[in-house]
């Protein structure tokens, strides 16, 4: 979590070059105070935030003051290597000391822009720093009651600000002795940086909110835009191959379909070996030397036609061949079989009485004979 605290600045001079130097109280102990929603307890209006000496003055985060940025109000984020040329101003100095509660550090402004602002009264200075924040209630030495503990402080940068948490104890430029006038308190702000509000529509719905919190629902409006994107797009992609897959399993059932339609039943078989065998039948009664191995029924029919057939529809040579074969009976296997049998019945009968015959004649001429 970044944090920002605010203090002056005393004994500014401009060096030949136009910069400013001067010696700030940057930053002090004892009690701030922070909105809760600051500090990550939107449940409590207001949490002060205890600053012991121990970690105000720690040796690691006094170093940690040395030759940090100094900007013009606080950045939205803290600032880095890839940030710095567009938002540093000026340049703390190493000589970081403890004054009273106070911290104290050398400050150089090398920007007009930055220099003239702080002349223009911007003077306040406000930190900004990491720590490690315990909620923990506790006591001040000085009988005040707060609500959560700073550790473990690390400077980020310096900022200029018109008002800030730490006081008017830390300001740039005040004349010795001069006193405050006219100051109203420092109102709760995240980053010791007066809250300027602005109205943005969240879901149709205003919302007031400052910049970095704008800055942040942008972010996260473009994200949430991102996921709705990439979830429309794997939708579509699913349905894609649904509608895909269903085609697929679509034409799967027609062929099945298809192929259940060719399959004959024993009923239909016996009616096309019928209907084949009588054609066949009639076709070899009108040419006996006709060949209908290999060949379909509407060819069989044409070839038993000849030239008739030449060039007719198959319906033609139909209704031809049924007219020229209507007189023709078609043979009855079974009836064959019995046919055959009878004759061969009648065959013996009539050599047996032959025999018969001769065997009386032969008989008669014996009995003559004698």
């Amino acid at each position: 979590m970044l944090f920002t605290d605010t203090a002056p600045v005393a004994g500014v001079r401009l060096t030949r070059d136009g910069y400013a130097v001067a010696e700030v109280r940057a930053a002090r102990t004892g009690i701030q105070q922070y909105a809760g929603s600051e500090v990550g307890r939107p449940d409590l209006a207001v949490v002060n935030v205890y600053r012991p000496p121990e970690s105000v003055f720690s040796a690691d985060s006094l170093a940690s003051y040395g030759f940090k940025p100094v900007t013009i109000n606080h950045p939205a984020q803290g600032v880095t290597a890839d940030t710095w040329k567009d938002l540093a101003v000026g340049i703390v100095g190493g000589d970081v000391v403890r004054d009273g509660g106070f911290v104290k550090v050398p400050l150089a402004l090398m920007d007009a822009a930055a220099i003239k602002a702080v002349q223009d009264g911007t003077r306040e200075i406000s930190m900004g720093y990491v720590c490690d924040l315990a909620f923990e209630d506790g006591m001040t030495p000085e009988g005040e009651p707060y609500q959560a503990i700073q550790r473990d402080i690390r400077i980020n940068h310096l900022a200029l600000v018109p008002k800030g948490r730490a006081g008017p104890h830390c300001r740039v430029g005040d004349r010795k002795g001069a006193p405050e006038t006219g100051r109203e308190p420092a109102p709760i702000n995240h980053g010791d940086r007066r809250m300027t509000l602005k109205t943005i529509t969240v879901d149709g719905l205003p919302v007031e909110t400052t910049d970095a919190g704008a800055i942040a629902i942008d972010l996260l409006k473009g994200k949430l835009a991102q996921a709705a994107d990439a979830l429309t797009a794997a939708k579509t992609t699913h349905d894609t191959a649904l509608a895909t897959k269903d085609a697929e399993l679509a034409a799967k059932d027609a062929e099945i379909a298809d192929l259940k339609a060719k399959v004959l039943d024993d009923a239909a078989l016996d009616a096309l070996v019928a209907e084949r065998s009588a054609i066949v039948a009639k076709a070899k009664a009108i040419a006996p030397t006709i060949d209908t191995a290999g060949k379909s029924n509407a060819e069989i029919k044409r070839a038993v036609l000849g030239d008739a057939a030449k060039d007719k529809s198959d319906a033609y040579v139909d209704a031809a061949f049924d007219l020229k074969t209507a007189d023709i009976k078609t043979p009855d296997p079974l009836r064959e079989v019995i046919a055959d049998g009878t004759t061969i019945v009648d065959a013996v009968k009539a050599r047996d009485e032959a025999k018969a015959a001769r065997l009386n004649r032969l008989n008669g001429i014996t009995e003559a004979a004698a």
